[in-house]
């Protein structure tokens, strides 16, 4: 099979579009022929700093495709379904293997593009705004990098459940988008000040529900956050190092919530969450935004697209 390699962390360029066996399946896996692979933060970050544990490593959290093989102990899964999957690697392949537990099968109204992008932004996005940051109706949240794939999932979210939104973005050119997606205020982070921005659309009073998946501006959304507000913190998309001055949000009765995703998507509660917005995309009541589409042959373009380029929403690779 096909496949888009690295054997020394570093720039895109160190992807190598290979040759490699036919993965083997163990008992509680499926074998997917991928169509679409949804390119996710984590594997840029993956792909430039993290040492592989051999050569010839496979990156990527999440794609799509028709189940080809099942493992013997494999018992809702069987050959010729349309599934959407989630694993730690592996998924920049014509081929990949994963645990049944960790795939969804598709609404046939819905492409594999569509459902390649579903599992991890809009997933991540509905954890961190009502399981673990109680947003209710009438509340008002601040999203961080709101054009990224996890932040237009956000907005939307967020928006259907009457909240107020303020979407953080750099570049004016996707105000009107954002707008479009939910965003009630679009703040461009390149031309003004954030925490002053969020301030005079609140009327001084602060922001109820901060979702930060940069990282690096975790000290800008907590000056956002009202009194008893609240900060989810997922990822570390910017980077940087996650460092704050707590003695403010103490003094604020403000609470921190972090989320971590990888060790969740077993997890029955947000198993049922990841169904239901592939049944409410495949409906046309939520959206999976898609700026680009490469061939896995291209895999090295596309990491170097989504790292200087400002895409909205998701990159899609295709074998």
């Amino acid at each position: 099979m096909k496949a888009a390699a690295y054997d020394t962390p570093g720039a895109p360029s160190v992807l190598r579009y290979i040759d490699l066996p036919r993965p083997a399946i163990g008992p509680s896996e499926v074998l997917i022929s991928v169509e679409a692979i949804s390119l996710e933060g984590g594997d840029l970050i993956n792909r430039r700093s993290t040492p592989p544990p051999h050569p010839s490593w496979v990156v990527g959290y999440a794609a799509s495709g028709t189940v080809i093989e099942i493992g013997t102990e494999v018992r809702n899964r069987k050959v010729g379904d349309r599934v959407v999957a989630f694993d730690m690697q592996g998924s920049h392949a014509e081929l990949w293997s994963v645990p049944e537990s960790r795939t969804w099968c598709i609404p046939d109204e819905l492409d594999a593009s569509g459902a390649a992008v579903i599992p991890i932004s809009f997933g991540t996005a509905y954890h961190c705004l009502f399981t673990r940051g109680a947003l209710t109706r009438g509340e008002t949240v601040l999203i961080q990098a709101a054009a990224g794939g996890v932040g237009v999932a956000a907005l939307q979210l967020a928006a259907q459940s009457g909240a107020t939104v303020i979407a953080v973005a750099s570049g004016a050119q996707r105000k009107n988008r954002l707008v479009e997606l939910g965003a009630d205020h679009v703040i461009d982070r390149a031309n003004c000040d954030v925490v002053e921005a969020v301030h005079k659309f609140t009327e001084g009073a602060g922001v109820d529900l901060a979702i930060d998946p940069v990282g690096k501006t975790l000290q800008a959304s907590l000056s956002c956050l009202a009194h008893e507000g609240r900060l989810v913190f997922v990822g570390n998309a910017g980077g940087g190092n996650l460092t704050a001055d707590l003695w403010p949000p103490m003094q604020a009765n403000q609470t921190l919530l972090g989320v971590f995703m990888g060790t969740l998507f077993e997890r029955p509660s947000v198993r049922s969450n990841v169904d239901d917005m592939l049944k409410a995309i495949a409906k046309g009541s939520l959206r999976s935004v898609i700026d680009r589409t490469f061939k896995l042959s291209e895999a090295a373009a596309a990491h170097d697209y989504a790292e200087k380029e400002k895409p909205l929403g998701r990159i899609v690779i295709k074998p």
